[in-house]
């Protein structure tokens, strides 16, 4: 008995270890993937305007060869802050909305106030496949310095983050090394005045608490940011002068109880709520452009991917196979070979100006 015992477990575990074993997906942390909701109208890249506003002003010189993301955007910030000066009592400002018009204005030694800068940055970054919006500012309290500011963020696609880029102060905000965006910013700012955020100011990035430029400590400039619009409509630069002035108001909790105050009285938008759109969801304006989300069926050796992301102007997803394949294009929909120990394989969506988004990994295991 013993021994018939002893046939049958060893028939058992023999059978049961040459036996096919399924592949499984492994867990791991991709950049979230949050869908765009309410964002609308992004520049069109294939615009012949882009194109101009690059060779006119030979902005190809200015990146120098940087391939490094970041630092491209942080050299074409320094281009725009080293051509147009600040002046805030200009009664006739040239270029209006154009952003030729105000650079060649300023060019010529013309100054300009913020949202010239921000109107600037947005047609240079986007010229560049930086997906970057227009934003408005204000600290709801009286005061000279920026009762109202306006200025960028723009999509970083190595930290997956929104970050605000201002090219007026030619300065951005970070915590623990990561830039911030404006919401975040406004979150540092109620929590405890901004104690823990790091001014990092022009080319060289210094580290600021007093801008002898402006005149001004950190804590004001981030106290710029305790009320924020967003422009909705994104195709500023190529729709100017018939793009849409419609905003989002992030309705919090502190937004609803404390109305903002700008000049002296409530902030115009309160009494133009067809072009306002209150939101309370952060994810819808946190939305991750060029980022991926997958979804992966599995059958034995083989899956099939299926990719999706919202990437404005997109060309192209691509693939490869980890750790040293090369990049290819892909579909949205893929099958793979699943074989050998932990197969795994990289995508990402590249738009038309040739600007890759964070990659999404996908490891499978027995």
């Amino acid at each position: 008995m013993k021994r018939i015992l002893l046939i049958l477990v060893l028939y058992i575990l023999f059978f049961t270890g040459c036996s096919p074993t399924e592949y499984k997906q492994a867990e791991i942390r991709n950049p979230e993937f949050k869908p765009n909701v309410v964002f609308a109208e992004f520049e069109d890249l294939t615009s012949p305007k882009f194109e101009n506003l690059i060779e006119k002003y030979q902005l190809d010189t200015v990146l120098r060869g940087e391939t490094d993301e970041f630092k491209r955007i942080i050299l074409l910030r320094h281009w725009i802050k080293s051509h147009i000066t600040i002046d805030l009592d200009n009664p006739n400002y040239s270029g209006e909305g154009a952003v030729e018009g105000i650079l060649d204005a300023a060019l010529e030694g013309e100054g300009f106030h913020c949202g010239h800068f921000a109107t600037v940055q947005h047609g240079i970054l986007n010229a560049y496949g930086y997906i970057t919006r227009f934003l408005g500012a204000g600290p709801g309290v009286p005061r000279e310095f920026d009762p109202h500011h306006g200025t960028n963020e723009v999509w970083l696609n190595q930290y997956n983050k929104w970050m605000v880029i201002d090219a007026k102060y030619e300065h951005h905000f970070e915590k623990d090394g990561v830039p911030l965006s404006a919401l975040e910013i406004r979150d540092e700012f109620l929590r405890n005045g901004g104690r823990d955020v790091v001014m990092l100011k022009g080319l060289d990035l210094v580290p600021t608490q007093f801008d002898e430029e402006i005149g001004e400590k950190k804590e004001a400039f981030i106290q710029t940011f305790t009320y924020i619009t967003w422009q909705i409509n994104g195709n500023r630069f190529t729709a100017w002068p018939n793009h849409k002035e419609t905003v989002l108001w992030y309705n919090d909790t502190y937004h609803k109880n404390n109305p903002w105050i700008r000049n002296g009285r409530p902030h115009w938008a309160y009494n133009n709520p067809s072009i306002v759109t209150l939101v309370e969801d952060r994810n819808a304006i946190n939305w991750s452009p060029n980022t991926i989300e997958s979804k992966v069926e599995i059958d034995k050796n083989n899956a099939r991917v299926t990719l999706q992301s919202d990437t404005p102007n997109f060309k192209e997803y691509q693939m490869k196979k980890l750790p040293s394949g090369e990049w290819e294009k892909a579909d949205g929909e893929v099958m793979l070979k699943l074989s050998g120990n932990k197969p795994a394989w990289s995508f990402r969506s590249v738009n038309l100006a040739g600007v890759s988004g964070p990659e999404h990994e996908l490891v499978f295991e027995k």
